[in-house]
């Protein structure tokens, strides 16, 4: 359903509601962008202001029945629970509702590769991107920080978009040219009221009717390669010799396989990311690469050259023998895991902590016994975390009040590499997960 002439509620004041707030208008909607919460600064306010000269109508502090009623279709944004009152309120007018990101895919024929995953999705959207951008016009959107509606109407050969559960869940004809599915793990279960929910929302873009042309998935992800029988695509796996169409690790490279044929195309002492997550990260894009026909060796040089995202296991300094690295994207055990466990046989201090999601430790406190020399604890979590590490005998701990007396701590220990890797959110002490992971950057550098 293309939105020209048609009424289109946007629901947020967010960098997403407004990008799909102005595509909607430059596509011939009449736009109601609303937002429950008051204008309270000036930057908020210019925003409004901004939206009202495109000849959009904007109203905040309330949803109104005049702006809800009547309209053909809502935007949502992703930070709007979707048992929300508003949400409610628009499907009781039988309204329906999608996202940012279906709007985008609704009203323009650039192709998409999706890249979704409970980690590694932003290294890998990156990545790729990064790789198709030497020989295509493409840019790196969704829940990587530009919303696909702000690039829609540029001359592009593919979208590369991250894309959250709540993104996919909402798009409900969304049917990608690539769809890559990274690993899963339980996350935003309250969210989705479940797990089998949250599931079912990822899965969406590998189920029939929106199947993509080419499906990648995770073979050494359990729930994954199960699931992978049940797809419909092209399936193309990663992280094991599986399938006649797969990518893996052989001999000291990774190795892409097609119709049987193997190429070799980078050594794994070529790779700037460390851990074998980001190799799994890496094979992703590569088969990303192939399937949209990128030569081998621009692969190689465009992967020797890539720079990591900040705050995902990301090399910060070296100093006096001491490594340094910032992982505060791991909000979740599972995400830390996958840091801790891309060290093996050196005296590793890792600094942990935050606003504790409750889950379940024991995975956690395996790898920290396999890995790590000495855990610093910071933040709400700290008792909880203490508790399960020693009950899991692990008993090398010291608790600190603070980041940096934190990184005091753990240069005065003169280990080989100092890891923030938190496993909590960041919400007790700072304002995000990208806030936490400054402080942290900042303070080593002053201290190196």
């Amino acid at each position: 359903m293309s939105v020209r002439g048609k009424k289109v509620l946007v629901l947020g004041l967010s960098k997403s509601g407004i990008a799909a707030a102005k595509f909607a208008k430059k596509h011939g909607a009449d736009v109601y962008l609303t937002e429950s919460n008051d204008i309270t600064n000036k930057e908020q306010s210019d925003k409004a202001k901004a939206l009202e000269d495109f000849g959009i109508h904007v109203e905040y502090g309330h949803h109104s029945d005049e702006f809800i009623k009547k309209s053909d279709l809502a935007v949502t944004s992703p930070g709007i629970p979707p048992r929300s009152e508003i949400i409610r309120r628009v499907r009781a007018e039988q309204i329906p509702v999608i996202s940012e990101l279906e709007l985008a895919y609704r009203e323009c024929d650039i192709p998409f590769i999706i890249i979704t995953g409970t980690n590694g999705k932003t290294t890998t959207t990156a990545l790729t991107q990064h790789i198709l951008s030497q020989k295509l016009k493409t840019v790196a959107c969704g829940n990587i920080g530009t919303p696909p509606c702000l690039v829609a109407d540029e001359n592009l050969d593919y979208f590369v978009c991250e894309a959250s559960s709540f993104q996919l869940d909402m798009s409900t004809s969304l049917k990608p040219y690539i769809a890559v599915w990274t690993n899963f793990t339980p996350d935003h279960i309250d969210w989705h009221n479940g797990l089998e929910n949250y599931f079912n929302a990822k899965a969406r873009v590998f189920r029939s009717p929106q199947t993509a042309k080419y499906c990648v998935l995770n073979a050494k992800d359990p729930n994954l390669a199960q699931f992978s029988k049940e797809v419909k695509g092209d399936v193309y796996m990663f992280g094991d010799n599986v399938s006649e169409n797969c990518c893996y690790e052989k001999d000291g490279f990774i190795v892409f396989k097609q119709a049987g044929k193997e190429e070799n195309i980078i050594a794994l002492s070529e790779c700037p990311l460390i851990g074998e997550h980001n190799y799994q990260n890496i094979m992703c894009a590569i088969i990303c690469a192939k399937l949209t026909g990128i030569d081998n060796r621009t692969i190689r040089n465009a992967i020797m050259d890539f720079k990591a995202p900040a705050h995902r296991l990301e090399y910060i300094a070296q100093s006096n023998g001491i490594t340094f690295y910032n992982d505060s994207k791991a909000t979740n055990p599972e995400a830390s895991i996958v840091a801790i466990n891309s060290f093996n046989n050196q005296n590793v201090v890792l600094i942990a902590g935050g606003r504790d999601k409750n889950t379940d430790l024991t995975e956690f406190c395996h790898s920290v016994n396999n890995h790590i020399k000495t855990v610093i604890l910071i933040g709400e979590a700290t008792e909880r975390f203490e508790k399960e590490l020693k009950n899991n005998g692990f008993d090398n701990i010291i608790k600190e009040s603070s980041m940096e007396s934190a990184i005091d701590k753990s240069i005065e220990l003169k280990p080989d590499v100092v890891l923030l890797s938190p496993a909590c959110a960041s919400f007790d002490m700072f304002n995000s997960y990208e806030h936490r992971g400054e402080v942290f950057r900042e303070y080593v550098l002053s201290r190196v």
